[in-house]
């Protein structure tokens, strides 16, 4: 696992969602990168639903992951 910043591009590798504190629910998405390395990234609920397993994201410097 690695953090969540910089620079990195991927493939979702696993979808989820739960309501770990009870009344948020909160959405990740584990992304497999470009080196083979996975990371868990939280994302809001409308990039979740744009995604399925497979698909590739990227995300640069100061901005939000996007599909890509």
């Amino acid at each position: 696992m690695t953090k969540n910043e910089g620079n990195w591009s991927g493939t979702v590798a696993k979808k989820s969602r739960a309501l770990l504190d009870g009344s948020n629910l909160y959405r990740r998405l584990e992304v497999r990168l470009d080196d083979g390395t996975t990371l868990d990234v939280k994302v809001d609920r409308d990039l979740w639903k744009e995604l399925e397993v497979g698909d590739r994201l990227v995300r640069r410097e100061g901005e939000q992951p996007r599909r890509g």
